[in-house]
């Protein structure tokens, strides 16, 4: 679909086109997308999003989606236009993995079974019945569970180039053929196993990196899902009738019931209420609007009816460029070039050159053909990286393990190797440093009183009206009798206790300070809330700081409360930054050589979280915020965002070492194959070792996540 470019600092004549794009499989397919497409005329730039397999084109409004498409289809890949909700996402890609590996695995397995009699000596007709067995079993799993690498394969090579699924499918193929020529000619020798084993550890790999992968995309469209659905629009003649959403249209008189999310942008023409705005905000408290206020799609209103005018609707409304500012940040998350994915680059010419020449020369040696392709295939299977593959996915998923025990959920793997670069962290101030839970403080209150104040606080969902009663609860109290309990949207709680007028209302010398008044008759007494720091926050930030991450607070709360909680820590902080302002203050720090790590809650968090080098959540944060983090930490404690720190640098740590045995293996490995000192069988099993060596390695950060970090 094409949509104006979201360009926060100023408009572009340019239209973006997002087109789904499954065979982007690696950093090296990006880097061809995003630097061949970028030649074409008409085209400014293109962005690759890996995670939602999709790639959103900026160009001349006079280019077409179908000379979007036959662009990608000259560079080799197949595309298809965004018709659903272009922010959503699927996973079919990753279950179409995980069905691959689950029959791979079974006849592996079983192949393995039959194979044990074939190791241990059976001879004549026995051992070809172990062997049609074999294929029985081998021929349709290898035809099944090779699809993902032969298509991507067959893709490439039909539009004259190459990729790392090339020489695997070349492997795969040539052992199955292999093996089946010997089975019909009574050969001694099958490698059904090394087909099927080989296929099994490769889709493993990348089942692995899938299922991080689709965790990244798996809600922003639920960010969409907190505006309204509908809304009641008010005829000429005073009439209402409920309007989709998406059939609404500026200028539109709509009346908007207590309790109701507003479906759109537009301003308040007619009554007072309180909206419960935390989405955009992150502020714990209710805005009260008024006749001229400007209202937000994604706000729910907790008072009186109203009447608005409608602004924007649709893409069009706040809540939308949200959501877009969160896709076109989180683009930039593929631009991160793997160590893996480089070596991919190099990975298929290589193999087939070195296939090629054992071939060739053992050919030209007097070996014959038989002989000749076999050590070949030893040498396509042998170079197989399942080892390198897995170096990162495997360590990624173990770390992710440890956290996940200590109250942190990693969703996107490749988050440890950004937070592991993290120069700096930024945090949002409620919800984040502070529990984002107002808490009363009911000390100076006699037992009547807050009798009273319970009375009329239980019957407001607004979030004061909830800390008041919550205090009250805990301290036993009894809720008096209190008669005509009534609401005023902006105002406040009112009813009739004993003949007298009793209220909980707005303070008369209003403040940045959290409060509300009780009022008995004549009698006033003001209840003060706080919103209390998490009980080792400023441990937690210690911690960060000694892994190399000084903190800064980064708020859309007001100034003074801002103010007050970075006293307490001794932060340095700005108060007051809308989405905007926080999407831009991540970029500052971007643009001067940092890598922030983004901590935050609220809606309006998002672009930020995003936009910042790795991100992080609390549980508590709005479901938009915990789709656009890389992971989510639980309960009350902060210390999880520092020992994620700690654990995704052990996690680099472990990946490094990987790599270093993957680049040893190989090195005593392929002049082993070249010289044929290795049938395609031990080939399979050398490889199949070295996963497991990585693995194991992988496996010691199960106890990386101990405690809180020194």
């Amino acid at each position: 679909m094409n949509a104006p470019v979201l360009n926060l600092a100023a408009e572009s004549p340019l239209v973006t086109t997002r087109l789904t794009v499954p065979g982007m499989k690696c950093a090296g397919c990006i880097g061809k997308i995003e630097r061949e497409l970028a030649k074409t005329p008409g085209i400014a730039a293109a962005r690759a999003n890996l995670s939602a397999k999709r790639v959103a084109i900026s160009h001349d409004p006079a280019l077409d989606e179908g000379a979007l498409a036959a662009a990608l289809l000259a560079l080799g890949f197949e595309s298809q236009p965004v018709t659903d909700n272009p922010l959503a996402s699927d996973d079919a890609d990753h279950q179409r993995l995980t069905r691959a590996l689950g029959v791979a695995g079974f006849g592996m397995m079983n192949i393995m079974l039959l194979s044990v009699s074939v190791w241990s000596g059976a001879e004549g007709a026995t051992r070809g019945l172990f062997h049609w067995l074999s294929a029985a079993i081998a021929l349709p799993v290898v035809a099944y569970a090779g699809r993902p690498f032969f298509a991507s394969a067959w893709m490439a090579l039909k539009h004259r180039r190459t990729n790392m699924d090339v020489p695997i499918s070349i492997g795969v193929i040539l052992a199955t053929c292999m093996s089946l020529y010997e089975t019909i000619t009574g050969g001694a020798h099958a490698f059904f196993d090394s087909a099927v084993m080989l296929l099994f550890f490769l889709l493993a790999g990348r089942a692995l990196d899938a299922e991080m992968r689709t965790r990244t995309r798996a809600g922003i469209g639920a960010l969409l899902g907190r505006m309204g659905k509908s809304a009641s629009v008010i005829g000429p003649d005073g009439a209402t009738r409920r309007v989709a959403a998406k059939d609404l249209a500026p200028g539109m008189l709509v009346l908007v019931a207590a309790g109701e999310a507003l479906a759109a942008d537009g301003e308040v023409v007619e009554g007072r209420a309180a909206l419960d705005n935390s989405m955009l905000t992150g502020e714990s408290a209710p805005e009260p609007v008024a006749p001229g206020s400007l209202v937000h799609a994604g706000a729910i209103n907790m008072g009186a009816p109203l009447k608005m005018r409608l602004t924007h609707v649709a893409e069009d409304t706040a809540l939308a460029e949200i959501a877009r500012a969160m896709d076109e940040a989180g683009q930039s998350r593929s631009t991160y070039v793997r160590i893996a994915d480089r070596a991919s680059r190099l990975y298929a010419p290589v193999v087939h050159t070195l296939a090629l020449m054992a071939f060739a020369g053992w050919l030209a040696a007097g070996a014959g053909w038989h002989a000749s392709l076999t050590i070949a295939i030893a040498v396509l299977i042998i170079t197989c990286p399942c080892a390198m593959g897995l170096a990162v996915p495997a360590a990624q998923v173990v770390a992710s393990g440890a956290l996940m025990r200590r109250g942190l959920l990693v969703k996107d793997g490749s988050a440890l190797e950004r937070l592991a670069e993290c120069d700096l962290a930024v945090l949002d101030k409620t919800g984040t440093l502070t529990l984002g839970t107002p808490r009363a403080d009911i000390a100076s209150l006699d037992p009547q009183a807050r009798s009273i104040a319970l009375a009329l606080a239980q019957t407001s969902r607004h979030p004061l009206s909830r800390g008041l009663a919550a205090a009250c609860l805990r301290e036993g109290v009894i809720p008096a009798v209190v008669e005509d309990i009534r609401e005023a949207g902006g105002s406040g709680l009112a009813g009739r206790w004993q003949g007298l007028g009793v209220a909980l209302e707005k303070p008369e010398d209003a403040s940045d300070t959290l409060a509300t008044t009780l009022r008995i008759g004549e009698t006033r007494q003001v209840i003060a809330f706080a919103d209390p720091l998490r009980p080792d926050a400023a441990a937690a930030i210690a911690a960060l700081a000694a892994e190399g991450l000084p903190a800064r607070i980064l708020s859309g709360d007001r100034a003074a409360p801002v103010a007050a909680i970075a006293a307490a820590l001794g932060l340095p902080a700005q108060g007051g930054a809308d989405p905007r302002a926080k999407l831009a203050a991540l970029e500052a720090l971007k643009a001067d050589g940092h890598r922030p790590l983004m901590v935050g809650d609220g809606l309006n968090d998002g672009p930020a979280l995003a936009a910042a080098h790795a991100s992080i959540a609390p549980g508590t944060a709005s479901d938009a915020s915990q789709q656009a983090a890389d992971a989510v930490f639980i309960g009350e404690a902060l210390m999880p965002v520092a020992l994620a720190v700690r654990v995704a640098k052990a996690c680099m740590r472990i990946v490094r070492q990987n790599f270093g045995f993957s680049i040893a293996y190989n090195a005593l490995a392929v002049p082993l194959a070249l010289t044929g000192q290795v049938t395609p069988l031990v080939a399979a099993i050398a490889m199949s070792v070295s996963s497991l060596v990585v693995i194991a390695n992988s496996l010691r950060l199960a106890g990386a996540a101990p405690g809180a970090p020194k």
